[in-house]
């Protein structure tokens, strides 16, 4: 008798588990290719994001909505727990990712493609060089020959957190650093003004708006110096190499926590067409498209 009322509590506990399992996999509204996802974008890198986009949503039945912020606040919305799915240049830290840890959540992070930090000038200013210690120095509050101001996107941009790391600085300082809304803004303020240093993505260079392509061409991209000591640009020859000094990894950070729209999107990005969109968007892919070779069996003879 008490063998038959085990047997039958085991059976009852299998069953809820399999109920509740079951409740949680249909409470999720997005499947690997169908459905409804937001997605925490870094801003500095939204244009090749957006591409992507298009094309995955021409192919499958979903919705991706991209939400264009600043690492910092992208950070923070992803440690409240408020999104589970963003696109960043560096992988949370420990204490980031507290609370989907204790949700018993184990992220997916895929690699996505290189990037690189661009450095810009007034066409005026001439054929400047320089080197990250020379930005370093200013950001400690060192004046320098070379230019007068730093001109950032966003205070919190990972454009902003990158050169804090360079410098060794908690806080950027108060004079002759300045911060915008959007990399738009930097190259546009750049462009009407001379002596100043502007630093944006890469890719904003590489993919204006038809509109304000006039503007970027009124801005030249500065060579760094590398590791050897000659001086480079951020072309994707120099950031697939990684010769370029302000290169960097872009990830999509997956918390979902199931098989949903995220893994999709990700895989789809990192897969043959998302890695060509990505070449053609100047950035580097993190493995190359494959080459289709026609070979003719004859030779026109052209008289």
């Amino acid at each position: 008798m008490k063998k038959t009322h085990f047997l039958l509590a085991v059976l009852i506990t299998v069953v809820l588990a399999f109920s509740c399992n079951q409740k949680k996999e249909s409470s999720n509204q997005d499947t690997i290719l169908t459905g409804n996802v937001n997605i925490l974008v870094d801003e500095t890198i939204l244009p090749v994001i957006e591409d992507q986009v298009m094309v995955f949503e021409n192919q499958y039945d979903a919705k991706i909505n991209l939400i264009g912020k600043s690492e910092m606040e992208i950070v923070k919305l992803l440690s409240e727990g408020k999104y589970d799915l963003a696109i960043l240049t560096r992988s949370l830290s420990e204490g980031e990712a507290r609370v989907f840890d204790e949700k018993k959540i184990k992220p997916k992070e895929t690699l996505l493609a290189l990037d690189a930090i661009a450095f810009i000038t007034n066409k005026a200013d001439g054929n400047i060089k320089i080197d990250l210690k020379d930005i370093a120095v200013f950001m400690q509050g060192k004046d320098q020959s070379k230019f007068t101001g730093l001109v950032f996107d966003n205070a919190n941009s990972s454009t902003v957190a990158y050169m804090k790391r360079v410098a060794g600085i908690q806080e950027l300082p108060k004079e002759k650093v300045y911060s915008f809304n959007n990399n738009n803004e930097v190259i546009e303020f750049v462009s009407k003004n001379k002596g100043m240093i502007g630093v944006v993505g890469v890719n904003w260079l590489f993919q204006p708006l038809p509109e304000f392509q006039k503007i970027v061409d009124n801005v030249s991209v500065l060579e760094v110096k590398t590791k050897n000591g000659t001086f480079v640009q951020p072309t994707q020859d120099q950031i697939g190499r990684q010769t370029y000094p302000a290169t960097r990894i872009i990830k999509m950070l997956n918390y979902q926590g199931y098989s949903g729209l995220g893994m999709g999107f990700a895989s789809f990005v990192a897969g043959e067409i998302g890695q060509r969109i990505i070449l053609k968007s100047g950035l580097v892919p993190m493995r190359m498209p494959s080459r289709n070779i026609i070979v003719r069996k004859e030779i026109e003879n052209v008289k």
